[in-house]
């Protein structure tokens, strides 16, 4: 019990830190909201009152004082540009992030999981140098060059799957793997080093004395003695996952929280930006919380103390 009251309030004092420096910063950022809304040519008086009827004319810690305000009703306000509450935007777009988010972690643990046990069993052979060399390649290629490589190659000139939208489950294919390659680089990389770690400890020895098969001990009781540290890396990745969504969701111009972010740097909408962030901050501190408690789960020797 202490062990989750001490990982809630850490979730909750990173959340407050996330929230102000979230708040304070976009409020530093060059560019006027209210010139993006009314245009340049806007009367100074028009532009007074729509600033005045935003609450943008307060100083920044009146501001702050009622953005905490609302966050504690669990109100997270109404959009500047569009005059929408944030929480109606962003459930309309959330879905598809959690479609994408969970497409492309399949697509990395299907890649990496199989790859790493190739090269923890073929170690020190041309299949572990391929495997490893696949994964410096997946940590080196960027979303940003990747995405747009699979569009010209796959989409535009092999035409099988959409270049972007998502009317169809096959545009969903190029951005779940460029966003999963990444992610699958370096679990592939953790999953051959847990594999070697667990393969020469007693147990796995016992389990070939017995003459178990060799799928048995590598499925059984090898990998699943080796999930403990790739658990801890899927907990941290998602967070990079996340922060590449943005990226990938305006190269496929995938209607989720990220291009929702994007739009919302775009025009100076700060509540809308302060609302994606908050729930991308809070989806990730969720997460590993979670994470910790698994641990338990997959290892008897863990306890929550």
């Amino acid at each position: 019990m202490s062990f989750l009251l001490s990982r809630l309030l850490s979730a909750l004092v990173v959340m407050f830190g996330v929230a102000t420096l979230v708040f304070l910063l976009i409020h530093l950022v060059p560019g006027d909201p209210v010139e993006v809304m009314l245009g340049e040519s806007a009367r100074p008086a028009d532009r007074e009152l729509l600033r005045h009827s935003l609450g943008l004319d307060q100083p920044v810690q009146v501001q702050l004082v009622q953005f905490y305000q609302n966050l504690l009703r669990g109100d997270l306000g109404q959009s500047l540009h569009s005059q929408r509450p944030i929480a109606d935007m962003i459930g309309e777009r959330i879905g598809s992030t959690a479609i994408l988010a969970g497409a492309a972690l399949l697509c990395a643990i299907l890649i990496a999981v199989p790859l790493g046990m190739l090269a923890a069993v073929k170690k020190d052979t041309w299949a572990d140098y391929g495997a490893m060399g696949f994964s410096l390649l997946g940590v080196s290629i960027p979303n940003f060059w990747l995405g747009p490589m699979l569009i010209l190659v796959f989409a535009l000139h092999l035409g099988w799957v959409p270049v972007s939208g998502s009317d169809s489950w096959t545009a969903l294919i190029l951005p779940a793997v460029t966003l999963g390659t990444s992610m699958a680089a370096i679990l592939s990389r953790m999953v051959r080093s847990s594999m070697l770690e667990v393969m020469g400890e007693d147990h796995i020895r016992t389990a070939r004395a017995k003459g178990l098969s060799t799928g048995r001990i590598l499925l059984h009781h090898a990998l699943r003695n080796a999930m403990l540290p790739v658990l801890t890396i899927l907990g941290l990745q998602l967070g990079v996952l996340l922060g590449g969504a943005v990226i990938t969701e305006t190269i496929f111009a995938w209607p989720g929280i990220g291009s929702l972010l994007v739009d919302s740097i775009m025009r100076r909408d700060y509540p809308v930006v302060q609302g994606c962030v908050l729930l991308i901050a809070l989806i990730y501190v969720t997460v590993n919380t979670l994470t910790d408690i698994l641990y338990a789960q997959v290892d008897p020797r863990v306890t929550l103390k």
